[in-house]
Protein backbone atom coordinates (compact mmCIF):
# COMPACT_ATOMS: atom_id res chain seq x y z
CA UNK A 1 0.00 0.00 0.00
CA UNK A 2 2.97 2.22 0.83
CA UNK A 3 4.48 1.75 -1.89
CA UNK A 4 1.88 2.48 -4.32
CA UNK A 5 0.79 5.86 -2.49
CA UNK A 6 4.65 6.31 -3.05
CA UNK A 7 4.50 6.06 -6.84
CA UNK A 8 1.60 7.71 -7.30
CA UNK A 9 2.77 11.03 -5.57
CA UNK A 10 6.08 10.91 -7.44
CA UNK A 11 3.95 9.98 -10.89
CA UNK A 12 1.73 12.92 -9.59
CA UNK A 13 4.87 14.89 -9.18
CA UNK A 14 6.38 14.13 -12.55
CA UNK A 15 3.14 15.65 -13.95
CA UNK A 16 3.31 18.52 -12.22
CA UNK A 17 7.00 19.44 -13.30
CA UNK A 18 5.96 18.43 -17.02
CA UNK A 19 3.12 20.72 -16.90
CA UNK A 20 5.40 23.39 -15.41
CA UNK A 21 8.45 22.92 -17.90
CA UNK A 22 5.81 23.29 -21.04
CA UNK A 23 4.34 26.37 -19.61
CA UNK A 24 7.75 28.00 -19.47
CA UNK A 25 8.37 26.78 -22.56
CA UNK A 26 5.01 28.20 -24.05
CA UNK A 27 5.48 31.44 -22.23
CA UNK A 28 9.14 31.67 -23.50
CA UNK A 29 8.17 31.42 -26.92
CA UNK A 30 5.59 33.44 -27.06
CA UNK A 31 7.15 36.40 -25.30
CA UNK A 32 10.31 35.98 -27.48
CA UNK A 33 7.93 36.36 -30.81
CA UNK A 34 6.59 39.31 -29.35
CA UNK A 35 9.63 40.80 -28.48
CA UNK A 36 10.91 40.26 -32.37
CA UNK A 37 7.79 42.30 -33.25
CA UNK A 38 8.91 45.03 -31.03
CA UNK A 39 12.31 45.07 -32.20
CA UNK A 40 11.25 45.00 -36.29
CA UNK A 41 9.00 48.06 -35.41
CA UNK A 42 11.47 50.31 -33.63
CA UNK A 43 14.33 48.80 -36.52
CA UNK A 44 11.63 50.37 -39.31
CA UNK A 45 11.21 53.35 -37.48
CA UNK A 46 15.38 54.30 -37.31
CA UNK A 47 15.16 53.03 -40.90
CA UNK A 48 12.41 55.59 -41.95
CA UNK A 49 13.99 58.37 -40.05
CA UNK A 50 17.39 57.45 -41.07
CA UNK A 51 19.09 57.56 -37.70
CA UNK A 52 22.42 57.90 -37.17
CA UNK A 53 24.24 55.13 -35.81
CA UNK A 54 24.17 54.46 -31.55
CA UNK A 55 27.16 55.95 -29.92
CA UNK A 56 29.09 53.06 -28.48
CA UNK A 57 29.50 54.30 -25.06
CA UNK A 58 25.27 54.80 -25.33
CA UNK A 59 24.72 51.09 -26.98
CA UNK A 60 26.60 49.56 -23.79
CA UNK A 61 24.95 51.98 -20.95
CA UNK A 62 21.50 51.06 -23.06
CA UNK A 63 22.57 47.60 -22.98
CA UNK A 64 23.87 46.95 -19.77
CA UNK A 65 21.07 49.25 -17.62
CA UNK A 66 18.06 47.28 -19.68
CA UNK A 67 19.69 44.24 -19.37
CA UNK A 68 20.24 44.25 -15.39
CA UNK A 69 16.49 45.93 -15.10
CA UNK A 70 15.04 43.02 -16.99
CA UNK A 71 16.94 40.86 -14.39
CA UNK A 72 15.84 42.80 -11.50
CA UNK A 73 12.29 43.03 -12.56
CA UNK A 74 12.07 39.58 -13.82
CA UNK A 75 9.58 38.37 -11.05
CA UNK A 76 7.31 41.57 -11.40
CA UNK A 77 4.99 42.38 -14.23
CA UNK A 78 7.21 45.21 -14.59
CA UNK A 79 9.79 42.83 -16.15
CA UNK A 80 7.40 42.33 -19.59
CA UNK A 81 7.92 46.27 -19.65
CA UNK A 82 12.05 46.13 -18.96
CA UNK A 83 11.78 43.57 -21.76
CA UNK A 84 10.02 45.15 -24.50
CA UNK A 85 12.49 48.25 -23.70
CA UNK A 86 15.40 46.21 -24.04
CA UNK A 87 14.19 44.71 -27.01
CA UNK A 88 12.76 47.78 -28.65
CA UNK A 89 15.87 49.75 -28.08
CA UNK A 90 18.33 46.71 -29.03
CA UNK A 91 15.54 47.20 -32.53
CA UNK A 92 16.57 50.90 -32.72
CA UNK A 93 20.41 50.35 -32.86
CA UNK A 94 19.45 47.60 -35.61
CA UNK A 95 18.14 50.60 -37.79
CA UNK A 96 21.11 51.86 -38.97
CA UNK A 97 22.95 49.06 -39.66
CA UNK A 98 20.18 47.71 -41.99
CA UNK A 99 19.79 50.95 -43.65
CA UNK A 100 24.18 50.58 -44.09
CA UNK A 101 23.73 47.05 -45.99
CA UNK A 102 20.85 48.64 -48.02
CA UNK A 103 22.88 51.54 -48.89
CA UNK A 104 26.34 50.36 -48.92
CA UNK A 105 26.15 46.88 -50.71
CA UNK A 106 25.25 45.78 -54.02
CA UNK A 107 22.70 43.10 -52.83
CA UNK A 108 22.09 45.10 -49.64
CA UNK A 109 18.55 43.84 -49.35
CA UNK A 110 19.13 40.08 -49.96
CA UNK A 111 21.97 40.01 -47.56
CA UNK A 112 20.06 41.01 -44.53
CA UNK A 113 16.74 38.35 -45.78
CA UNK A 114 19.65 35.97 -46.08
CA UNK A 115 20.90 36.81 -42.70
CA UNK A 116 17.19 37.09 -41.41
CA UNK A 117 16.55 33.36 -42.74
CA UNK A 118 19.85 31.66 -42.21
CA UNK A 119 19.15 32.81 -38.27
CA UNK A 120 15.67 31.39 -38.39
CA UNK A 121 16.69 28.06 -39.59
CA UNK A 122 20.00 27.87 -37.19
CA UNK A 123 17.47 28.30 -34.15
CA UNK A 124 15.13 26.02 -35.51
CA UNK A 125 17.36 23.28 -35.76
CA UNK A 126 19.44 24.23 -32.17
CA UNK A 127 15.93 24.08 -30.57
CA UNK A 128 14.64 21.50 -32.44
CA UNK A 129 17.51 19.28 -31.61
CA UNK A 130 17.32 20.28 -27.61
CA UNK A 131 13.62 19.58 -27.73
CA UNK A 132 13.77 16.59 -29.68
CA UNK A 133 16.96 15.03 -27.60
CA UNK A 134 15.98 16.88 -24.27
CA UNK A 135 19.46 16.78 -23.51
CA UNK A 136 21.38 18.75 -20.48
CA UNK A 137 23.39 20.83 -22.22
CA UNK A 138 25.21 22.40 -18.85
CA UNK A 139 28.18 21.09 -19.68
CA UNK A 140 28.10 23.93 -22.28
CA UNK A 141 28.33 26.68 -19.55
CA UNK A 142 32.68 26.83 -19.14
CA UNK A 143 32.70 27.33 -23.09
CA UNK A 144 29.78 30.26 -22.68
CA UNK A 145 32.03 32.32 -19.93
CA UNK A 146 35.91 31.50 -21.96
CA UNK A 147 34.22 32.01 -24.81
CA UNK A 148 32.24 35.39 -23.86
CA UNK A 149 35.99 36.94 -22.15
CA UNK A 150 38.01 35.54 -25.47
CA UNK A 151 35.34 37.61 -27.50
CA UNK A 152 35.58 40.60 -25.38
CA UNK A 153 39.02 41.24 -25.56
CA UNK A 154 38.65 40.67 -29.27
CA UNK A 155 36.86 43.04 -29.42
CA UNK A 156 38.89 45.23 -27.33
CA UNK A 157 41.44 44.60 -30.00
CA UNK A 158 39.41 44.93 -33.02
CA UNK A 159 38.95 48.84 -31.81
CA UNK A 160 42.38 49.50 -32.29
CA UNK A 161 43.59 46.97 -35.05
CA UNK A 162 41.51 47.68 -38.13
CA UNK A 163 42.11 44.02 -39.45
CA UNK A 164 39.39 42.39 -42.15
CA UNK A 165 40.53 38.65 -40.60
CA UNK A 166 39.86 39.51 -37.26
CA UNK A 167 36.55 41.18 -37.84
CA UNK A 168 35.72 37.52 -39.45
CA UNK A 169 36.74 35.77 -36.51
CA UNK A 170 35.13 37.91 -34.24
CA UNK A 171 31.81 37.44 -36.04
CA UNK A 172 32.30 33.46 -36.53
CA UNK A 173 33.26 33.33 -32.58
CA UNK A 174 29.80 35.26 -31.87
CA UNK A 175 27.79 32.73 -34.25
CA UNK A 176 29.84 29.54 -32.47
CA UNK A 177 28.63 31.21 -29.02
CA UNK A 178 25.16 32.49 -30.11
CA UNK A 179 24.83 28.78 -30.76
CA UNK A 180 25.59 27.60 -27.36
CA UNK A 181 23.66 29.91 -25.79
CA UNK A 182 20.52 28.53 -27.78
CA UNK A 183 21.42 24.67 -26.74
CA UNK A 184 22.27 25.62 -23.56
CA UNK A 185 18.94 27.75 -22.38
CA UNK A 186 16.87 25.24 -24.15
CA UNK A 187 18.22 22.94 -22.68
CA UNK A 188 17.69 24.20 -19.43
CA UNK A 189 14.34 24.90 -19.62
CA UNK A 190 12.62 21.63 -20.84
CA UNK A 191 15.08 20.03 -18.11
CA UNK A 192 13.90 22.22 -15.32
CA UNK A 193 16.96 24.48 -14.82
CA UNK A 194 15.34 27.98 -15.85
CA UNK A 195 12.18 28.61 -14.69
CA UNK A 196 11.40 31.87 -15.25
CA UNK A 197 10.37 32.81 -18.57
CA UNK A 198 11.36 36.45 -18.46
CA UNK A 199 15.22 35.93 -18.35
CA UNK A 200 14.82 32.80 -20.87
CA UNK A 201 13.31 34.71 -23.07
CA UNK A 202 16.19 37.69 -22.79
CA UNK A 203 18.76 34.94 -23.27
CA UNK A 204 17.51 33.62 -26.15
CA UNK A 205 16.69 37.31 -27.59
CA UNK A 206 20.48 38.26 -27.41
CA UNK A 207 21.38 35.23 -28.63
CA UNK A 208 19.49 35.24 -32.10
CA UNK A 209 20.22 39.34 -31.73
CA UNK A 210 24.52 38.50 -32.11
CA UNK A 211 23.61 35.58 -34.53
CA UNK A 212 22.01 37.67 -36.96
CA UNK A 213 24.53 40.69 -36.96
CA UNK A 214 27.31 38.06 -36.95
CA UNK A 215 26.18 35.95 -40.43
CA UNK A 216 25.21 39.92 -41.58
CA UNK A 217 28.77 40.88 -41.39
CA UNK A 218 30.12 37.56 -42.56
CA UNK A 219 27.68 37.63 -45.80
CA UNK A 220 28.95 41.01 -45.92
CA UNK A 221 32.50 40.43 -46.26
CA UNK A 222 32.16 38.16 -49.19
CA UNK A 223 29.97 40.32 -50.99
CA UNK A 224 31.02 43.64 -53.22
CA UNK A 225 29.94 46.95 -51.72
CA UNK A 226 28.34 49.81 -54.07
Amino acid sequence: MQDNKTATITRTRAGESILATNKVLRNTYLLLSMTFVCSALTAWYAMSINAAPVNFLILIVGYMGLLLLTQALRNSAWGLVAIFAFTGFMGYTLGPILNMYLHSYVNGGQLIMTALGGTGIIFLALSGYALTTRKDFSYLSSFIVVGSIILFLAMIAGIFFAMPALQLAISAGFMLLSAGFILYETGQIINGGETNYIMATITLYVALYNLFISLLQILGAFSGRD
